[in-house]
């Protein structure tokens, strides 16, 4: 029932998905007036679906804690969450009210044992090809050891996607040198150079521009830097496809050079839309929640479904789990030796 086009848009992508992953199996919340006269146009995805009416939907306004009051335990968005929490699904996906979802996410499936805050982690298209880029809007302001678990957090996400056996990592910063930065960042960053962690390689500071380099695999940071990056480079893309369509129609000369060269602005239409890799993925919690663009069209509600069977197939809770038993096995092993030998220190010094 989310996003601007509500079950339409939804179905379509679900429709669309089908079609690449043909053992998916949908479970459908909403209102049924609304969902029943669309599904009955797909009747290969009626087939391999379950509808569940639901009396509330989530408008795209509401407030997280007004959502919660009207919505918990009976709208579409709380039933599909729950969904994932009993085991009846896998992973929910949803294009509706982003703040209402993750509160909804939260005090549904409640966040891992030692996890403070839930992270939201973007695909991100770069000339190598794509990236991971988390937080970008879950939590504003984090401290060094929320950067250590959002970093193991997105290199298990790396390894779910894009089957990569250790990501490079790296943490945002305003320069590379170790000496800038925020303290919270060069303490995360210290952190993650003195500890040793089997799933991810560290690779020290990223700046601004290596988002679109691809420079590692994983870029850190918190969540008000990353929204605002996120929501720039999709303006700039916007920008850009604004002044190529400006320039290719001026002058038929131009509109003569854009028929020939077609071919390679489809190409570079396709590298920049904000569909194609669609689906932001909520770490951190005892349940895999991906969050679809609310503008998104077909294909990009499609391809938010592609990340959220990637993501249940590969085991990425498994993953994150695993990942985060051994990084604090690490620093309590390091801590420990610290301070063994700070006391062996103290009596030789008696």
């Amino acid at each position: 029932m989310g996003g601007d086009h509500g079950p339409d848009v939804v179905l379509a992508g679900a429709h669309i998905a089908l079609e690449r992953h043909p053992d998916l199996r949908f479970i459908l919340f909403g209102q049924e007036d609304a969902v029943r006269p669309v599904l009955a146009r797909l009747p290969k995805l009626a087939s391999r679906s379950v509808f569940h009416h639901c009396d509330v939907s989530i408008r795209m306004d509401d407030k997280p804690s007004q959502a919660l009051r009207q919505g918990r335990n009976k709208s579409s968005m709380w039933k599909t969450i729950e969904a994932v929490k009993t085991g009846e699904a896998d992973v929910a996906v949803s294009a509706g009210n982003t703040g209402a979802l993750m509160a909804m996410a939260k005090f549904c499936l409640r966040t891992m044992a030692k996890i403070e805050r839930p992270a939201i982690a973007a695909i991100w298209p770069t000339i190598r090809g794509e990236s991971i880029v988390l937080d970008v809007g879950a939590t504003i302001g984090a401290d060094s050891q929320q950067l250590i678990d959002f970093s193991v957090m997105g290199a298990a996400m790396a390894r779910a996607l894009f089957h990569i056996e250790r990501p490079t990592v790296g943490l945002l910063n305003i320069g590379v040198e170790e000496v800038k930065g925020q303290d919270e960042v060069k303490e995360a960053g210290r952190l993650l150079k003195e500890t040793p962690i089997a799933g991810l390689e560290y690779r020290g500071f990223v700046e601004g521009t290596d988002l679109g380099k691809g420079t590692v695999d994983v870029v850190v940071t918190e969540g008000f830097t990353g929204n605002i990056a996120l929501k720039t480079a999709e303006g700039t893309a916007k920008q850009i496809a604004s002044y190529l369509r400006a320039a290719m129609t001026r002058t038929w000369m131009a509109k003569i050079g854009y028929l020939f060269a077609k071919s390679a602005f489809d190409r570079l239409r396709d590298k920049m839309d904000p569909n194609k890799v669609n689906g932001g993925v909520f770490l951190g919690l005892n349940g895999v929640v991906i969050k679809s663009h609310g503008s998104s069209d077909a294909e990009g509600t499609a391809a938010a479904i592609d990340v959220a069977y990637a993501m249940a197939a590969n085991g990425l809770l498994a993953k994150i789990e695993a990942d985060l038993g051994d990084v604090y096995t690490q620093v309590a092993t390091a801590a420990e030796l610290g301070a063994l030998e700070a006391s062996q220190s103290k009596e030789a010094l008696q």
